[in-house]
């Protein structure tokens, strides 16, 4: 992909993924190329990279679209989630090539940022990709190429915009034990609490949806 396609790529993920572009929203090859002040070869370029990431459907004479994402899509994400993260917990659990004062420091963030305004909810994010990605690298090589594409979607980035302070809290206490399972080398437990974590998020994430369409 050139460089300028990759400029245009770049933009539009980041705005995908923050929730600029909604879902369902029309990527117009013409319009993004005079936004962008590039031809639309490269717009063309970039949206074929979204889709092959599964932020994007572009249609032959429709032109592209964001990624709708519905409630058995949901379901189905949630599920894979938690089977490979679990599995992901339990290696970390037995493989100790955890840094367990990393994560401590990561679960102290994001508490602390949940007393801010507004609850900080993009930082909070931020902080608990990370969290879950280190606990990914220290699973082997595989896992962690398998799960890139599952957590960092729009429907999982925004699961903590809805999360209500008992929520949040849970969210938070979860993370603390699985920090304990992997620190005592208990790959069931870990792996049973990633279970719950992400499941739990889930069923966040499905209550506040609006009704799909139909």
């Amino acid at each position: 992909m050139s460089q300028t396609a990759t400029r245009v790529y770049d933009e539009l993920r980041g705005e995908i993924l923050g929730g600029r572009c909604t879902p369902g929203a029309r990527l117009r090859e013409e319009e993004l190329a005079e936004r962008f002040g590039v031809s639309r070869t490269p717009v063309r370029e970039a949206l074929r990279r979204l889709e092959a990431d599964g932020l994007a459907v572009v249609t032959p004479r429709r032109g592209a679209e964001v990624v709708r994402w519905r409630d058995e899509d949901i379901a189905e994400l949630v599920e894979l989630r938690a089977l490979l993260e679990g599995q992901a917990a339990r290696r970390a659990a037995t493989g100790g090539g955890v840094d367990l004062v990393a994560l401590t420091e990561l679960c102290d963030r994001m508490e602390e940022h949940a007393g801010a305004e507004g609850r900080a909810a993009d930082e909070i994010t931020r902080l608990n990709l990370e969290l879950h990605r280190a606990v990914h690298r220290a699973s082997g090589r595989l896992l962690p190429d398998l799960l890139v594409r599952l957590i960092d979607v729009p429907v999982v980035r925004r699961t903590f915009h809805a999360y209500s302070e008992t929520e949040l809290r849970r969210s938070f206490a979860q993370h603390r034990e699985l920090i304990e399972a992997i620190a005592t080398g208990d790959g069931d437990w870990a792996a049973a609490v990633m279970h719950a974590h992400i499941r739990a998020a889930g069923a966040t994430l499905r209550a506040g949806r609006e009704p799909d369409p139909r």
